[in-house]
């Protein structure tokens, strides 16, 4: 088996991987929460870059020729080393690292969407909500600006959303001041913004609460077509990964931590009940 394997930090990227899922079913996919050292957003760049390729190398170890980083914190915080620095250093290709061409390849979800994220707007104006670790990062900033040079971008932390969301408040009156607050703090830095993307995984299921906040005109955006799309065209592009992907249709899902509360929890994101695994690391 080799399948593709979906890392987050915790269960947010099930949300990621169930559009993944819906356009690449034939796929064998594994799934890996890293519960146990959740939440990613409120921690360092070194922290997370360690937490993040110890879990890639072990779905590596797990025979995935193919890791997508659901995870916002971890694409903006460790992708760039992982990719740029790691991969050829551990998993040198046939010739050698020096061709900086490892038999295994890591993605991300900021790219793909940042590819795309300025052709929805039409006052050249969007804005992002996410956690603090990935606004602190300025990812979205800079990817935004090499596609898109002439938009601007504005960015809100919203550090109350992932707990509303792992707590089952998501859905509850209790949220509507959170979602609130951010949503106009965002809007009043610029009145012209036009298109809002919720850059962080979790935030899909406050997406009634966003939409009742937010004006008519605003396009809100997430992730999860947009990065299930861009893989159907890697792996297009890239048939020799496509190949060592395996389709035979199986899904496991592993956690770091309780696996039970796990299974409880990560039916929500899914949509449908989950039986996990655990995963000591």
């Amino acid at each position: 088996m080799h399948p593709i394997g979906i890392f987050d930090s915790g269960y947010g990227g099930l949300t990621i991987m169930r559009e993944i899922v819906r356009v690449l079913p034939h796929y064998d996919y594994v799934y890996l929460g890293d519960n146990a050292r959740t939440p990613y957003g409120t921690r360092s760049f070194e922290t997370v870059y360690h937490y993040t390729l110890e879990c890639v190398q072990e779905l590596f170890a797990m025979g995935c020729p193919l890791v997508v980083l659901a995870c916002n914190t971890a694409s903006a915080k460790a992708l760039r080393n992982i990719q740029q620095l790691d991969l050829p250093a551990l998993y040198p290709g046939p010739n050698g690292p020096e061709r900086r061409n490892p038999p295994v390849r890591v993605l991300g979800v900021i790219r793909p969407t940042t590819e795309v994220i300025g052709s929805y707007s039409k006052t050249g104006e969007v804005g992002i909500l996410a956690t603090k670790g990935t606004v602190l990062s300025d990812s979205y900033v800079v990817e935004i600006e090499k596609f898109f040079p002439t938009v601007r971008v504005f960015q809100e932390a919203c550090p109350m959303w992932v707990p509303l969301v792992e707590n089952g408040e998501f859905d509850q009156p209790g949220a509507d001041y959170f979602v609130k607050q951010h949503i106009d703090r965002l809007l009043t830095q610029s009145p012209t913004i036009d298109t809002l993307l919720l850059a962080c995984t979790h935030y899909p299921l406050l997406l009634p609460k966003i939409r009742q906040y937010t004006p008519d005109n605003v396009t809100i955006l997430s992730q999860g077509e947009i990065v299930a799309r861009s893989l159907v065209d890697y792996l297009h592009r890239h048939p020799d990964m496509a190949t060592r992907c395996t389709q035979t249709g199986q899904r496991t899902f592993l956690t770091t931590d309780s696996p039970a509360d796990f299974s409880r929890q990560a039916t929500v994101f899914w949509g449908e009940p989950v039986v996990a695994g655990h995963l000591a690391l």
